[in-house]
């Protein structure tokens, strides 16, 4: 059993992201996964996403993905996706994401985010604000 992850939406899967064989095609879900990020930003830590990359310049890309494909999603599932933050470094955040459909996990991964400055592109300390949003949020220990 995972536990409950911090944040979580619910997603239907729609026939966009099947593939021939009628099930979740795996690129799809790291689609999903942005998405979860961006509303994580702006619903669950209160800091819009969209401001903090067109206002404030401070991108967020990936520097490490691991995906565990556990079992297939069809059209007309509604799966649970949710994350769960673990790390957050001087200029990095690790997250931690369960997909599932009912109590079957369907998907597990684990990112790496870096925190960049935008007009640059390199690596940048986490902003205050966000680093003060995430810290009650980790494990303690």
């Amino acid at each position: 059993m995972n536990p409950q992850p911090l944040f979580e939406k619910p997603i239907r899967i729609r026939f966009s992201h099947c593939d021939p064989a009628g099930i979740v095609f795996y690129p799809q879900y790291l689609i999903m996964l942005n998405s979860v990020l961006e509303d994580w930003f702006t619903e669950g830590l209160g800091i819009a996403y969209d401001d903090l990359l067109g206002v404030r310049r401070v991108g967020t890309p990936t520097l490490r993905l691991e995906c565990d494909f556990k079992a297939v999603s069809r059209m007309g599932d509604i799966v649970s996706l949710g994350l769960t933050p673990e790390r957050v470094g001087q200029s990095s955040l690790t997250l931690n994401y369960v997909c599932q459909c009912h109590d079957e996990v369907r998907f597990l991964a684990r990112q790496v985010l870096v925190f960049t400055d935008l007009n640059t592109h390199r690596s940048m300390p986490i902003p205050d604000d966000v680093r003060a949003a995430i810290a009650p949020l980790l494990p303690q220990g």
